[in-house]
């Protein structure tokens, strides 16, 4: 199983160059208090990355929100049976 994610890496690893290689061109960006142009491949490179992290913080945000209104309810529960056994 290890060979096999290996292997996958290292094929995404030379798409990435082949990638990277054929979209040399320049984009140019323009954000209204400054101008710069970067490789296409590293435009996408970042859009990725931003992607990944927003979408990794989202998920996050998620489970832990769903887990603290599971605790409050657990908590409550509680509560609430040691009131009426007592």
């Amino acid at each position: 199983m290890r060979l096999i994610a290996i292997i996958f890496l290292l094929l995404f690893i030379a798409a990435g160059i082949v990638f990277g290689a054929l979209n040399a061109d320049l984009v140019p960006f323009d954000f209204g208090f400054a101008r710069g142009s970067v490789p296409k491949g590293a435009a996408m490179l970042v859009a990725l990355l931003v992607g990944w992290i927003l979408g990794g913080i989202t998920a996050w945000l998620g489970t832990s929100w769903a887990n603290q209104r599971k605790r409050r309810r657990a908590l409550g529960d509680r509560k609430a049976g040691s009131a009426k056994t007592a």
